[in-house]
């Protein structure tokens, strides 16, 4: 079989990029996938556990063509493989690791649920690992791929927290984690970044929290169209300003 990097890219459209989104059916990465689409810049494929039941998603399928809704569930491996078997020998040039969760229950010490602990490792920390992975051909085959992990401030070492470990810590890793890809995929061309979405009114985020979606993430598209080779290995808030780790 011919290899991915080998494609004709001149068989690509020469206007329209390809975003990946992971965990596309609702809160930011819905948004997202309705910013992208917006800039006509860009085909989304849309990854979601249940494709059936995300009517907002869907909805937005029948608006707009180059929108693709794809079952994906990040934590089987079967999945994301029959995922990225779909994308065979397409380049993808975004891949957006959104897809995340925040248990709550066991969030101290005296009371950890480990099997809450172990679910949010890996959702947070493997899956986002597991995209890449399986989605790095399509990625080579781009002329200047990025892939954006969104995180949170909760994972950084310079902010104190007293609860909340197995979210924190989750995030924790795949920070430190995406620092070590950055390094791994430069030379192949591979710009890799983390990012703050701010404190989202999502389901995970709370009625009370600062900034809507779309105000999320309309500043993580700005952070994706911003960040290159040169800044790979970065850790971004929602806003462009650099987080310290």
């Amino acid at each position: 079989m011919e290899k991915i990097n080998n494609i004709n890219h001149l068989q690509r459209s020469t206007k329209v990029k390809t975003v990946v989104i992971t965990g596309a059916n609702r809160g930011i990465g819905l948004e997202l996938t309705r910013i992208f689409l917006s800039t006509g810049k860009y085909a989304v494929i849309a990854g979601c556990r249940n494709p059936e039941a995300a009517t907002e998603l869907t909805k937005l399928g029948e608006e707009d063509s180059n929108l693709e809704i794809k079952a994906l569930d990040v934590t089987d491996q079967k999945s994301a493989e029959t995922f990225a078997q779909s994308l065979e020998g397409k380049p993808v040039d975004v891949l957006i690791n959104n897809a995340g969760i925040y248990v709550d229950k066991g969030k101290g010490v005296l009371d950890a649920d480990f099997e809450a602990w172990e679910q949010t490792y890996l959702v947070n920390v493997i899956s986002p690992f597991r995209m890449i992975k399986v989605l790095l051909d399509n990625l080579e085959a781009s002329d200047q791929a990025k892939i954006l992990t969104i995180s949170s401030q909760m994972g950084s070492m310079s902010l104190p927290y007293s609860a909340s470990h197995a979210y924190c810590s989750s995030k924790a890793a795949v920070n430190k984690g995406m620092q070590g890809v950055a390094l791994e995929l430069k030379p192949k061309g591979i710009a890799v970044a983390v990012a703050h979405p701010g404190w989202v009114q999502t389901d995970m985020g709370g009625t009370a929290a600062d900034i809507t979606p779309a105000e999320s993430a309309s500043g993580l598209y700005k952070v994706v169209e911003k960040f290159s080779l040169a800044d790979t290995g970065s850790f971004y808030k929602w806003n462009g300003e650099i987080h310290p780790w």
